[in-house]
């Protein structure tokens, strides 16, 4: 059995936070497959549409998009608006 870990990914997507006026989330796809990159776009913004980042909500679906981006082979990274730390 292959170590779904070890293959490299097949495509990758920017998840943003625009702000608190809807729509609040914009998915960028920065390589891959465009129809499979738009197909999970379509998957996520159905799960993000109305919800601020701040909502319990996000919290839930933000896993769930984590983990339907790891069965795809998607390498996904988050910019959530916040600064963050040093």
């Amino acid at each position: 059995m292959t170590d779904i870990a070890t293959e490299p990914p097949r495509a990758h997507a920017r998840i943003v936070y625009l702000g608190p006026v809807s729509p609040h989330w914009e998915v960028y796809g920065d390589y891959g497959d465009r129809t499979l990159l738009d197909e999970f776009r379509a998957r996520v913004l159905a799960r993000l549409v109305l919800l601020p980042r701040d909502d319990p909500q996000f919290r839930r679906n933000r896993e769930r998009i984590i983990r339907d981006a790891e069965r795809e082979r998607i390498s996904i990274e988050w910019d959530l608006g916040i600064p963050e730390s040093d």
